[in-house]
């Protein structure tokens, strides 16, 4: 069941966004705002425990001018096999080099039919996501193999495609590191402070600082030499 929170902006290159409420998928908003497109965000609430990630996406689409933005319900909590969605503890140290618990399966790849789907409705060829295969956990549906292969369905999968309106699917953030994410989103004007990464945060909504987004956030701070205007547990944040 969708939301729908229509706005009035209009263009001739309407492009579909994913938008987490996180920090990577506020850049890629940012970053298909200024291309030139005129962005649809679309947020999934999916059975994730971090579901304050989608109260920050509905803060970035009232405040960076999405055309539309809605807001699905599936549930993958009903499959489990995830620290996200099911009964599992988030791992707070560095992980040993396999695919780490927190994986979700098949998330992109449901994330991006639908994304997929609501693109045909508004007649848009372009989707963008906020993915990153430099500074990330691991996951498979991060890689450039991924986006390849997902937009090769596309063509054979829609009618839009089988017409020759081929989708196409961008990741723009795909091969920076997250220093450079975030120093891209300060260019674009991202507030870093209306998202959330944190994949285990507290019952106050501070983030926990160790699991395996907030270190990747944590670092790419430090890295880009900026204070993290995040919340944490601890008050341990970048220079």
């Amino acid at each position: 069941m969708a939301d729908p929170e229509t706005r009035t902006l209009s263009s001739p290159a309407p492009a579909v966004v994913l938008l987490s409420g996180g920090l990577d998928s506020a850049v890629a908003l940012a970053s298909a705002r200024d291309a030139g497109y005129t962005p649809y965000a679309l947020s999934i609430r999916y059975g994730q425990r971090h579901r304050i990630e989608l109260e920050c996406a509905r803060r970035l689409a009232e405040t960076m001018g999405v055309a539309q933005h809605r807001t699905i319900d599936i549930d993958l909590a009903a499959i489990g096999g995830s620290a996200l969605t099911d009964d599992i503890p988030v791992p707070k140290e560095g992980g040993d080099g396999t695919i780490p618990v927190t994986y979700v399966p098949a998330r992109n790849t449901i994330f991006l039919s639908l994304a997929m789907a609501w693109a045909e409705v508004l007649g848009a060829r372009d989707v963008f996501l906020g993915i990153n295969a430099v500074d990330y956990s691991g996951y498979p549906d991060c890689r450039p193999e991924f986006v390849t292969a997902f937009e090769r369905l596309a063509s054979v999968a829609t009618k839009a495609g089988v017409e020759g309106y081929g989708l196409r699917i961008h990741a723009p953030l795909l091969t920076m590191t997250k220093a450079d994410i975030i120093r891209r989103g300060m260019e674009l004007g991202v507030d870093f402070a209306q998202t959330s990464s944190c994949y285990d945060p507290d019952a106050g909504r501070l983030a926990c600082g160790r699991c395996d987004a907030c270190r990747l956030r944590l670092k790419g701070f430090a890295d880009a030499g900026v204070r993290d205007p995040a919340s944490y547990v601890d008050s341990v944040r970048g220079p």
